[in-house]
């Protein structure tokens, strides 16, 4: 439920909350693309977060990439 980014690598944290992601059901349609962008954004380290902005990336890969 609270994943956060910590010392992981973007790729690292991406593959662990991908993993986690097959315990909540919600995160699994394709419909929860947009909830689960911003989850993911919510764990992020604050100095990526801030490289990131205000953009409203809703694809979940392109959010990674």
């Amino acid at each position: 439920m609270e994943l956060k980014q910590g010392g992981m690598i973007v790729s690292e944290y991406a593959a662990k909350f991908e993993d986690l992601c097959r315990f909540a059901p919600h995160y699994n349609t394709m419909e929860a693309d947009e909830d689960k962008c911003v989850k993911f954004k919510n764990g992020l380290r604050p100095d990526i977060k801030q490289l990131i902005g205000f953009s409203e990336i809703r694809n979940f890969p392109m959010l990674v990439n």
